[in-house]
Protein backbone atom coordinates (compact mmCIF):
# COMPACT_ATOMS: atom_id res chain seq x y z
CA UNK A 1 0.00 0.00 0.00
CA UNK A 2 1.28 3.09 -0.77
CA UNK A 3 1.69 5.70 1.79
CA UNK A 4 0.51 9.37 1.46
CA UNK A 5 2.81 11.19 3.96
CA UNK A 6 1.19 13.35 6.73
CA UNK A 7 2.37 16.12 8.45
CA UNK A 8 0.59 17.32 11.43
CA UNK A 9 3.89 19.19 13.81
CA UNK A 10 4.19 16.15 16.07
CA UNK A 11 0.74 16.44 17.97
CA UNK A 12 0.62 12.54 18.01
CA UNK A 13 3.68 11.54 19.26
CA UNK A 14 2.67 14.24 21.69
CA UNK A 15 -0.81 12.37 22.54
CA UNK A 16 1.14 8.90 22.64
CA UNK A 17 3.47 9.64 25.49
CA UNK A 18 0.62 11.38 27.28
CA UNK A 19 -1.41 7.86 26.89
CA UNK A 20 1.11 6.15 27.63
CA UNK A 21 1.43 8.46 31.06
CA UNK A 22 -39.82 22.65 4.98
CA UNK A 23 -39.50 25.19 1.58
CA UNK A 24 -37.89 28.71 1.86
CA UNK A 25 -37.20 31.72 -0.28
CA UNK A 26 -34.79 33.20 -1.30
CA UNK A 27 -31.99 35.51 0.53
CA UNK A 28 -33.15 38.97 2.11
CA UNK A 29 -32.21 41.34 4.33
CA UNK A 30 -29.44 41.12 6.76
CA UNK A 31 -29.60 41.91 10.92
CA UNK A 32 -26.87 42.52 13.49
CA UNK A 33 -26.82 41.24 16.95
CA UNK A 34 -24.51 41.26 19.60
CA UNK A 35 -24.32 40.77 23.64
CA UNK A 36 -22.73 42.55 26.28
CA UNK A 37 -19.41 41.03 27.16
CA UNK A 38 -19.22 39.46 30.90
CA UNK A 39 -16.20 37.71 32.39
CA UNK A 40 -16.52 34.24 33.78
CA UNK A 41 -13.98 31.79 35.24
CA UNK A 42 -14.34 28.50 33.70
CA UNK A 43 -11.03 27.07 34.88
CA UNK A 44 -12.79 24.28 36.89
CA UNK A 45 -15.01 23.52 33.57
CA UNK A 46 -12.74 21.68 31.74
CA UNK A 47 -11.01 18.96 33.62
CA UNK A 48 -8.56 22.19 35.26
CA UNK A 49 -6.48 21.72 31.83
CA UNK A 50 -3.49 23.98 31.91
CA UNK A 51 -5.07 27.29 29.37
CA UNK A 52 -2.20 27.79 26.41
CA UNK A 53 -5.16 29.34 24.87
CA UNK A 54 -3.68 32.68 24.73
CA UNK A 55 -0.46 31.52 23.74
CA UNK A 56 1.09 30.96 19.52
CA UNK A 57 1.60 27.11 19.35
CA UNK A 58 5.13 26.30 18.97
CA UNK A 59 6.91 24.60 16.08
CA UNK A 60 7.32 20.93 17.44
CA UNK A 61 11.04 20.38 18.27
CA UNK A 62 10.06 16.59 16.90
CA UNK A 63 12.64 16.21 13.26
CA UNK A 64 10.76 14.64 11.03
CA UNK A 65 12.06 10.97 9.42
CA UNK A 66 14.66 11.61 6.65
CA UNK A 67 13.28 8.54 5.31
CA UNK A 68 9.72 9.48 4.25
CA UNK A 69 8.18 8.19 1.05
CA UNK A 70 7.76 10.72 -1.37
CA UNK A 71 4.85 10.16 -2.93
CA UNK A 72 3.84 8.87 -6.05
CA UNK A 73 0.42 9.35 -6.85
CA UNK A 74 -0.84 10.96 -9.96
CA UNK A 75 -1.73 14.45 -8.58
CA UNK A 76 -4.34 15.72 -11.01
CA UNK A 77 -4.12 19.29 -12.29
CA UNK A 78 -4.72 22.00 -10.51
CA UNK A 79 -6.10 19.52 -7.28
CA UNK A 80 -4.68 18.82 -3.98
CA UNK A 81 -5.97 16.52 -1.42
CA UNK A 82 -8.19 18.63 0.95
CA UNK A 83 -6.23 17.90 4.60
CA UNK A 84 -10.22 17.89 6.04
CA UNK A 85 -11.83 15.16 3.92
CA UNK A 86 -8.60 13.84 2.01
CA UNK A 87 -11.02 14.44 -1.26
CA UNK A 88 -9.02 16.38 -4.03
CA UNK A 89 -10.75 20.08 -4.68
CA UNK A 90 -9.04 23.30 -5.98
CA UNK A 91 -5.35 24.04 -5.05
CA UNK A 92 -6.65 27.84 -5.06
CA UNK A 93 -8.05 26.46 -1.76
CA UNK A 94 -4.86 24.84 -0.03
CA UNK A 95 -4.60 27.38 2.36
CA UNK A 96 -8.13 28.91 3.21
CA UNK A 97 -9.21 28.31 6.31
CA UNK A 98 -12.71 26.08 7.13
CA UNK A 99 -15.94 28.04 8.85
CA UNK A 100 -17.79 26.13 11.50
CA UNK A 101 -21.42 27.12 11.34
CA UNK A 102 -23.94 26.60 13.91
CA UNK A 103 -26.85 25.39 12.70
CA UNK A 104 -29.92 25.09 14.65
CA UNK A 105 -31.14 21.24 14.85
CA UNK A 106 -35.14 22.16 16.60
CA UNK A 107 -38.00 19.88 14.17
CA UNK A 108 -38.63 23.81 13.36
CA UNK A 109 -35.33 24.33 11.60
CA UNK A 110 -35.86 22.01 8.99
CA UNK A 111 -35.34 21.41 6.45
CA UNK A 112 -31.62 22.28 7.04
CA UNK A 113 -30.09 24.22 4.04
CA UNK A 114 -26.88 23.24 2.44
CA UNK A 115 -25.48 20.84 5.42
CA UNK A 116 -24.91 18.54 2.69
CA UNK A 117 -21.51 20.85 1.46
CA UNK A 118 -20.14 20.10 5.00
CA UNK A 119 -16.65 18.45 5.07
CA UNK A 120 -17.33 17.54 9.06
CA UNK A 121 -20.45 17.66 11.18
CA UNK A 122 -20.63 17.94 15.39
CA UNK A 123 -23.49 17.41 16.66
CA UNK A 124 -23.76 18.28 20.26
CA UNK A 125 -26.16 18.45 23.40
CA UNK A 126 -27.34 21.98 23.20
CA UNK A 127 -29.18 21.66 26.57
CA UNK A 128 -29.45 19.92 29.37
CA UNK A 129 -33.48 20.31 28.76
CA UNK A 130 -35.71 19.84 26.32
CA UNK A 131 -34.89 15.94 25.87
CA UNK A 132 -31.18 16.98 25.49
CA UNK A 133 -31.31 19.10 21.88
CA UNK A 134 -29.02 18.44 19.90
CA UNK A 135 -27.13 21.60 17.61
CA UNK A 136 -25.38 21.33 14.58
CA UNK A 137 -21.57 22.29 14.51
CA UNK A 138 -20.63 22.34 10.10
CA UNK A 139 -16.98 22.57 9.43
CA UNK A 140 -16.97 23.60 5.75
CA UNK A 141 -13.73 24.16 3.90
CA UNK A 142 -15.05 25.20 0.30
CA UNK A 143 -17.38 28.18 1.70
CA UNK A 144 -17.05 30.39 -1.58
CA UNK A 145 -19.57 28.10 -2.74
CA UNK A 146 -22.32 28.51 -0.18
CA UNK A 147 -25.37 29.92 -1.66
CA UNK A 148 -28.06 29.00 1.69
CA UNK A 149 -26.91 27.16 4.32
CA UNK A 150 -28.23 26.76 7.77
CA UNK A 151 -30.34 27.99 9.70
CA UNK A 152 -28.11 29.92 12.06
CA UNK A 153 -28.27 29.98 15.83
CA UNK A 154 -26.30 30.65 18.95
CA UNK A 155 -23.01 29.05 20.09
CA UNK A 156 -21.82 27.19 22.94
CA UNK A 157 -18.60 27.51 24.67
CA UNK A 158 -17.55 23.67 23.71
CA UNK A 159 -17.99 24.92 20.32
CA UNK A 160 -15.39 27.35 20.43
CA UNK A 161 -13.08 24.95 21.82
CA UNK A 162 -13.81 22.21 18.79
CA UNK A 163 -13.64 25.04 16.34
CA UNK A 164 -9.70 26.22 17.39
CA UNK A 165 -8.68 22.67 16.25
CA UNK A 166 -9.43 23.76 12.50
CA UNK A 167 -8.11 26.80 12.91
CA UNK A 168 -12.28 27.88 11.61
CA UNK A 169 -13.70 31.58 11.87
CA UNK A 170 -17.06 30.17 13.79
CA UNK A 171 -20.55 31.41 12.27
CA UNK A 172 -22.94 31.93 14.78
CA UNK A 173 -25.44 34.62 16.02
CA UNK A 174 -24.82 35.02 20.14
CA UNK A 175 -25.00 32.81 22.36
CA UNK A 176 -25.19 33.23 26.39
CA UNK A 177 -22.95 35.36 28.55
CA UNK A 178 -21.45 32.01 28.93
CA UNK A 179 -19.12 32.13 26.10
CA UNK A 180 -18.32 35.58 25.96
CA UNK A 181 -14.87 34.95 27.75
CA UNK A 182 -13.86 32.25 25.28
CA UNK A 183 -15.07 34.97 22.02
CA UNK A 184 -12.11 36.80 23.71
CA UNK A 185 -9.34 34.22 23.38
CA UNK A 186 -6.49 34.89 21.14
CA UNK A 187 -7.12 31.87 19.03
CA UNK A 188 -10.79 32.72 18.58
CA UNK A 189 -12.07 34.00 15.30
CA UNK A 190 -15.87 34.61 14.90
CA UNK A 191 -18.93 36.09 13.45
CA UNK A 192 -21.85 36.39 14.93
CA UNK A 193 -25.31 37.84 13.48
CA UNK A 194 -25.50 39.90 10.25
CA UNK A 195 -26.27 37.02 7.83
CA UNK A 196 -29.25 37.45 5.44
CA UNK A 197 -32.73 36.89 6.73
CA UNK A 198 -34.89 35.18 4.74
CA UNK A 199 -38.40 35.25 4.74
CA UNK A 200 -39.98 31.62 5.43
CA UNK A 201 -42.91 32.16 6.91
CA UNK A 202 -41.15 30.90 10.36
CA UNK A 203 -40.61 32.70 13.60
CA UNK A 204 -37.63 35.40 13.80
CA UNK A 205 -34.93 32.87 15.17
CA UNK A 206 -35.35 30.23 12.15
CA UNK A 207 -34.86 32.95 9.47
CA UNK A 208 -31.30 33.68 9.58
CA UNK A 209 -28.85 31.71 6.58
CA UNK A 210 -25.16 32.07 5.34
CA UNK A 211 -26.14 33.28 1.88
CA UNK A 212 -24.15 34.01 -1.08
CA UNK A 213 -21.87 37.00 -0.57
CA UNK A 214 -21.93 37.32 3.31
CA UNK A 215 -18.91 35.50 3.71
CA UNK A 216 -16.98 37.50 1.86
CA UNK A 217 -18.38 41.06 3.33
CA UNK A 218 -17.97 39.62 6.82
CA UNK A 219 -14.17 38.79 5.95
CA UNK A 220 -13.59 42.05 4.56
CA UNK A 221 -14.98 44.21 6.97
CA UNK A 222 -13.13 42.15 9.66
CA UNK A 223 -9.61 41.75 11.47
CA UNK A 224 -9.27 37.81 10.09
CA UNK A 225 -7.62 36.44 7.69
CA UNK A 226 -9.55 33.71 5.33
CA UNK A 227 -6.26 31.65 5.18
CA UNK A 228 -4.68 29.33 8.11
CA UNK A 229 -2.67 31.40 10.74
CA UNK A 230 -0.11 31.04 13.50
CA UNK A 231 -3.05 29.44 15.74
CA UNK A 232 -3.38 26.60 13.19
CA UNK A 233 -2.07 23.04 14.54
CA UNK A 234 -1.86 21.10 11.27
CA UNK A 235 -3.57 18.51 9.33
CA UNK A 236 -6.44 17.09 12.09
CA UNK A 237 -6.79 13.53 10.67
CA UNK A 238 -4.50 10.76 9.39
CA UNK A 239 -6.01 9.06 6.34
CA UNK A 240 -5.35 5.98 4.88
CA UNK A 241 -3.95 5.38 1.26
CA UNK A 242 -6.51 2.37 0.50
CA UNK A 243 -9.86 1.73 1.90
CA UNK A 244 -9.99 0.30 5.11
CA UNK A 245 -11.54 -2.83 5.76
CA UNK A 246 -11.77 -3.29 10.01
CA UNK A 247 -12.76 -6.53 9.53
CA UNK A 248 -9.25 -7.60 10.01
CA UNK A 249 -8.42 -5.87 13.08
CA UNK A 250 -9.37 -8.20 15.76
CA UNK A 251 -11.54 -6.71 17.77
CA UNK A 252 -13.68 -5.10 15.21
CA UNK A 253 -17.66 -5.75 15.20
CA UNK A 254 -20.67 -5.40 12.82
CA UNK A 255 -22.04 -2.12 13.01
CA UNK A 256 -24.74 -1.42 10.58
CA UNK A 257 -26.74 1.07 12.64
CA UNK A 258 -26.04 3.02 15.36
CA UNK A 259 -28.95 4.93 17.76
CA UNK A 260 -27.37 7.88 19.74
CA UNK A 261 -28.87 8.85 23.38
CA UNK A 262 -30.41 12.60 22.20
CA UNK A 263 -34.22 12.08 22.98
CA UNK A 264 -35.51 14.87 21.58
CA UNK A 265 -34.70 14.22 17.54
CA UNK A 266 -33.60 10.48 17.89
CA UNK A 267 -30.53 10.74 16.04
CA UNK A 268 -29.30 7.62 13.90
CA UNK A 269 -27.18 6.47 11.24
CA UNK A 270 -27.90 3.67 9.03
CA UNK A 271 -25.05 2.06 7.02
CA UNK A 272 -26.01 1.92 2.99
CA UNK A 273 -23.97 -0.84 1.01
CA UNK A 274 -24.71 1.07 -1.82
CA UNK A 275 -22.84 3.80 -1.05
CA UNK A 276 -20.51 2.60 1.58
CA UNK A 277 -21.24 5.70 3.94
CA UNK A 278 -23.93 6.06 6.81
CA UNK A 279 -27.62 7.70 6.28
CA UNK A 280 -28.35 9.94 8.84
CA UNK A 281 -31.83 10.30 10.20
CA UNK A 282 -33.28 12.34 12.86
CA UNK A 283 -37.14 12.64 14.09
CA UNK A 284 -37.85 9.73 12.29
CA UNK A 285 -36.96 10.82 8.63
CA UNK A 286 -33.82 10.94 6.50
CA UNK A 287 -31.92 14.15 6.68
CA UNK A 288 -32.17 15.55 3.09
CA UNK A 289 -31.13 18.63 2.01
CA UNK A 290 -33.55 20.83 -0.47
CA UNK A 291 -30.23 23.27 -1.71
CA UNK A 292 -28.85 19.91 -2.95
CA UNK A 293 -31.82 18.03 -4.67
CA UNK A 294 -32.94 16.56 -1.30
CA UNK A 295 -29.75 14.57 -0.89
CA UNK A 296 -29.37 12.70 2.02
CA UNK A 297 -26.84 14.14 4.54
CA UNK A 298 -24.36 10.77 5.14
CA UNK A 299 -21.01 10.43 6.02
CA UNK A 300 -17.74 7.99 5.63
CA UNK A 301 -16.58 8.02 9.26
CA UNK A 302 -18.49 8.18 12.72
CA UNK A 303 -16.42 9.29 15.48
CA UNK A 304 -18.33 8.87 18.84
CA UNK A 305 -16.84 10.01 21.88
CA UNK A 306 -17.82 9.12 25.77
CA UNK A 307 -18.03 13.41 26.74
CA UNK A 308 -17.94 14.16 30.53
CA UNK A 309 -19.88 18.03 31.43
CA UNK A 310 -20.90 20.56 33.45
CA UNK A 311 -24.04 21.53 34.11
CA UNK A 312 -23.82 25.57 34.22
CA UNK A 313 -27.39 26.86 35.74
CA UNK A 314 -30.98 25.52 36.16
CA UNK A 315 -31.90 26.90 32.63
CA UNK A 316 -29.74 23.98 30.80
CA UNK A 317 -26.83 25.69 29.86
CA UNK A 318 -24.06 23.32 30.28
CA UNK A 319 -19.91 22.77 28.59
CA UNK A 320 -18.46 19.78 27.93
CA UNK A 321 -15.15 18.68 28.95
CA UNK A 322 -13.72 18.68 25.63
CA UNK A 323 -10.04 18.89 26.68
CA UNK A 324 -9.69 15.04 28.49
CA UNK A 325 -7.11 12.35 27.54
CA UNK A 326 -7.53 8.80 27.03
CA UNK A 327 -11.74 8.81 27.43
CA UNK A 328 -13.51 5.74 25.24
CA UNK A 329 -14.83 6.36 21.87
CA UNK A 330 -15.93 3.74 18.69
CA UNK A 331 -14.72 4.19 15.05
CA UNK A 332 -17.11 3.45 12.36
CA UNK A 333 -16.70 2.65 8.70
CA UNK A 334 -17.67 0.46 6.10
CA UNK A 335 -19.93 -1.56 8.38
CA UNK A 336 -17.20 -2.08 11.35
CA UNK A 337 -16.79 -1.07 14.67
CA UNK A 338 -13.56 -1.07 16.82
CA UNK A 339 -13.06 0.87 19.93
CA UNK A 340 -10.57 3.58 20.74
CA UNK A 341 -9.92 6.45 23.11
CA UNK A 342 -9.57 10.13 22.56
CA UNK A 343 -7.76 12.58 23.72
CA UNK A 344 -7.45 16.58 23.54
CA UNK A 345 -5.17 18.01 25.21
CA UNK A 346 -5.39 22.20 24.64
CA UNK A 347 -8.04 24.01 23.34
CA UNK A 348 -6.30 24.49 20.00
CA UNK A 349 -5.44 21.00 19.67
CA UNK A 350 -6.61 18.80 17.31
CA UNK A 351 -8.67 15.61 18.86
CA UNK A 352 -7.09 12.42 18.09
CA UNK A 353 -8.17 8.89 18.22
CA UNK A 354 -6.00 5.63 19.54
CA UNK A 355 -6.55 2.22 18.54
CA UNK A 356 -7.01 0.65 22.17
CA UNK A 357 -5.47 -2.89 20.42
CA UNK A 358 -2.31 -1.03 18.90
CA UNK A 359 -1.91 1.86 21.16
CA UNK A 360 -1.18 3.70 17.43
CA UNK A 361 -3.07 7.06 16.17
CA UNK A 362 -6.15 5.47 13.47
CA UNK A 363 -5.89 6.04 10.39
CA UNK A 364 -9.62 6.87 8.51
CA UNK A 365 -11.07 6.66 5.45
CA UNK A 366 -11.30 9.63 2.89
CA UNK A 367 -15.09 11.32 2.84
CA UNK A 368 -16.91 13.20 5.17
CA UNK A 369 -17.12 12.99 9.10
CA UNK A 370 -19.96 12.51 11.80
CA UNK A 371 -18.27 13.69 15.27
CA UNK A 372 -20.37 13.56 18.11
CA UNK A 373 -19.78 14.02 22.25
CA UNK A 374 -21.85 11.43 23.84
CA UNK A 375 -22.90 12.65 26.96
CA UNK A 376 -20.77 9.84 29.61
CA UNK A 377 -24.23 9.60 31.75
CA UNK A 378 -25.82 7.98 28.65
CA UNK A 379 -22.92 6.88 27.24
CA UNK A 380 -24.29 3.22 27.94
CA UNK A 381 -27.12 4.25 25.86
CA UNK A 382 -26.45 4.26 22.50
CA UNK A 383 -27.62 1.18 20.40
CA UNK A 384 -25.15 -0.64 17.91
CA UNK A 385 -27.05 -2.90 15.62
Amino acid sequence: MKRRNVKNKGITLLLVIAMAAASMTGCGNKEETQEPATEINFADLTGNNPDTSNEVPETSSVEESSTEQATEEEIPEGMYRSEITNEWIDESLKNQRPIAVMVDNEKTALPHYGLTEADVVYELMNSTLNGRVTRFMAIVKDWGKIEQFGSIRSTRSTNIMLAAEWNAVLCHDGGPFYVNEWLAKNYSANFSGGFSRVNNGKAREFTEYICAGDLDKKFANSKYSTEYNDYYPGQHYIFSDSEIDLSSVGDARSCTEIELPFPHNSSRLQYNESTGTYDYYEYGQAHTDPQHGNAQLTFKNLLIQNTTFAQLDDGGYMIYNAMDNGRDAYYITNGKLIEVTWSKLSETAPTIYINKQTGEQIEINTGKTYVTLVPSDSWNNIVIK
